[in-house]
């Protein structure tokens, strides 16, 4: 015999429920953060987490003038041209 408290399964069944409906919630925000934190460039994106991934592809043009210079592509003098061209002489 049960006794007073109705079916076995009314609030324990309710509870463990929840808990796996918010499991699977934190779960999917979780693996959902990291896509956008990807496509955003963020932790796996360049170092600074502002600009294109490693594979590059993109970016504002100062980070690809930037990237051209390091790479030894121009010298100090282009480099310096080319920023006054963007208006980016900092």
């Amino acid at each position: 015999m049960m006794g007073g408290y109705g079916s076995g399964m009314g609030w324990t069944g309710m509870f463990w429920l929840l808990l796996i409906v918010g499991v699977l919630l934190l779960a999917g925000l979780g693996i959902w953060f990291l896509s956008a934190g990807r496509r955003r460039g963020g932790p796996t994106g360049s170092p600074d987490g502002r600009g294109a991934g490693p594979a590059g592809g993109g970016g504002t043009p100062r980070e690809i003038l930037d990237e051209r210079f390091a790479r030894g592509e121009l010298s100090a003098e282009e480099y310096r041209e080319r920023l006054k061209i963007l208006g980016d002489d900092a």
